[in-house]
């Protein structure tokens, strides 16, 4: 259960702030070097296969932190980053799954979700925007969505970062009293911030209802940034690691080439 979740835990890691950023470190290095393999794989050899990092939480969590942190240490043109923001009319005139669709990275890609379909079931369901009956469907829907993706060669990582009231608080306390992090600040974080005990109970029934084998959900303490920031890093390394990547094969004669290069 959501409830049970240390948020200042740091499972499967005993060191300290600095043990984590050393850590960090040199998982960057690793990690870089996959997200190469992987992206050369689909430029060369057409590899389809690609990862979809989907990022939930609530305000201040630190899903920016994850992508400036854990992302800036790769290859930035293997990478895809959408934020979801409150639909436009265009967007809610048709079914909620199509704003998605457009943003699902390409092959060789790492894809990064700042909030995703999943707003529609948690924002959906507290604010009541839509009825019951299309909550439900909705569900469904994002199963079938990503059986989808995962039939097409994506590895779906979805990632709650599980944040405590007093460190939320905390932290929008220091976003109202430092003058270069007012632009973060949103009076209506305070509104959703109300409605925390409401969003728990929509967060568990999402995981209830769509975890799946191909497409499971990690909740991740983040209480402490730098463990939310190397959980997400090793989930992301022990993803690519699955796929057994390696660099492709060269399509043209290398001897010729370097024989043509030395003539030249």
């Amino acid at each position: 259960m959501l409830a049970d979740v240390d948020t200042r835990g740091t499972p499967g890691f005993e060191g300290d702030k600095s043990d984590a950023e050393t850590s960090l470190a040199e998982g960057a290095v690793i990690l870089a070097e996959l997200q190469e393999k992987l992206f050369a794989g689909n430029q060369m050899g057409d590899d389809p296969r690609r990862v979809l990092l989907v990022l939930q939480a609530m305000d201040t969590a630190g899903k920016g932190g994850i992508v400036k942190h854990v992302m800036s240490a790769v290859d930035p043109q293997g990478v895809q980053f959408a934020a979801f923001k409150k639909p436009t009319e265009e967007e809610l005139a048709q079914d909620f799954l199509w704003r998605i669709r457009k943003r699902v990275p390409d092959g060789g890609m790492i894809g990064v979700f700042d909030r995703s379909h999943y707003e529609d079931v948690l924002i959906g369901k507290v604010r009541e925007l839509a009825s019951p009956e299309e909550i439900e469907r909705r569900y469904e829907a994002i199963n079938e969505f990503e059986a989808e993706l995962a039939a097409s060669g994506t590895t779906i990582i979805k990632v709650m970062l599980h944040i405590s009231m007093d460190e939320q608080k905390d932290r929008l306390l220091d976003r109202l009293e430092r003058p270069d992090k007012h632009w973060k600040f949103n009076p209506g974080d305070i509104d959703e911030r109300l409605l925390a005990p409401m969003y728990q109970e929509a967060y568990q029934v999402v995981f209830e209802r769509t975890t799946t084998p191909h497409s499971p959900w990690y909740v991740i303490p983040a209480d402490r940034k730098w463990y939310a920031r190397l959980a997400v890093q090793h989930l992301l390394i022990e993803a690519l690691e699955a796929m057994r990547l390696d660099w492709p094969l060269a399509d043209f004669d290398v001897d010729a080439e370097r024989a043509r290069l030395k003539a030249s």
